[in-house]
């Protein structure tokens, strides 16, 4: 709500079952406050939704959104299941909606310079890349009890996998979608969640590269990072630092190339951006085809670590 009023928004209103979450927002920044979608939808007729509520919920929310019409915005992951997606996707052509998804980081200047290098070819040929992501639960929302959060849960679309989604995200947008995934996922930490806690996924790139990516919310300390190697060379970017490094073989050494960087700059980011996508009536760079194929992705390796077996995608 903070980001939305930076950015010029001035009429704004909030929805929430709980009014002690409502609260900051009324006090803090005057908001108008609902406590249904319906009566919200109704009441204010918006020109934007952002729909932050857990996965289980965003696809009929956001029809409902687009239905009153509403151009969306979903937090990530777009749903825990596909039931809908489709359905929202023609409605919202047909009412020539835009939709964004929240995976913001698309927007942070590192991955963006990884992108830029590839695009370049600066490393030649991709033949492999390994991606890490992970921090222990209780400490992502510390002002929440973590088994209270929609993270833990799987009746409210939960686990590392969905949740973790933003690594598959922008392996998708950097090196394209995979012919098959083997995924090995479950529960091997003593904290009270009923969902995977701990995933590794092996896939195959239509480009012929090999990608593994590493998800848990069972490690301590934060760990973020993607190192991509080519045929020329050697990308490696890590959150915890302001630059992303490349190793030529041509020069025989590693460069880098710094930027300067806010975590909330992802979000000021993406925000303008939906809201500036929406105001062209051009389709967002976050849309809901992509996000649909990283949620078919998704439960295709929960089958693969189901069953033990690879998974081929179509």
């Amino acid at each position: 709500m903070e980001n939305l009023r930076k950015a010029g928004v001035q009429r704004l209103a909030a929805c929430d079952l709980d009014p002690d979450r409502l609260k900051p927002v009324v006090d803090g920044l005057g908001i108008e406050p609902y406590v249904s979608l319906e009566s919200a939808l109704s009441a204010t007729r918006p020109d934007a939704v952002f729909i932050c509520t857990p996965p289980v919920h965003h696809v009929q929310q956001a029809l409902q959104a687009v239905r009153a019409g509403a151009h969306v915005f979903v937090e990530k992951p777009l749903s825990d299941r596909l039931d809908q997606v489709a359905e929202l996707a023609s409605e919202a052509l047909s009412r020539k909606r835009v939709l964004q998804v929240g995976y913001n980081l698309r927007f942070h200047p590192g991955l963006l310079k990884l992108k830029e290098l590839l695009n370049e070819g600066a490393i030649g040929k991709v033949l492999w890349a390994h991606v890490e992501a992970g921090q222990y639960l209780p400490d992502w929302r510390p002002w929440q009890d973590y088994r209270e959060s929609y993270t833990a849960r799987r009746q409210l679309g939960g686990g590392i996998l969905l949740d973790g989604s933003h690594e598959i995200d922008y392996v998708l947008w950097l090196l394209g979608r995979p012919n098959e995934v083997l995924c090995m996922a479950g529960k091997v930490s003593s904290l009270e969640v009923d969902v995977e806690d701990c995933a590794s996924l092996l896939m195959r790139m239509a480009s012929g590269c090999q990608v593994e990516i590493h998800l848990d919310f069972v490690q301590r300390g934060y760990s973020r990072n993607c190192k991509i190697a080519g045929e020329n060379g050697t990308l490696f970017w890590d959150f915890t630092t302001r630059e992303v490094k490349m190793f030529s073989a041509e020069a025989n050494g590693w460069q880098s190339f710094s930027y300067d960087f806010e975590p909330n700059d992802m979000y000021v980011a993406e925000i303008e951006h939906f809201l500036d996508s929406a105001a062209r009536g051009e389709t967002s760079a976050v849309d809901l085809e992509q996000a649909a194929a990283v949620l078919k992705l998704v439960i295709a390796a929960k089958v693969s670590a189901e069953k033990r077996c690879w998974e081929i995608l179509g």
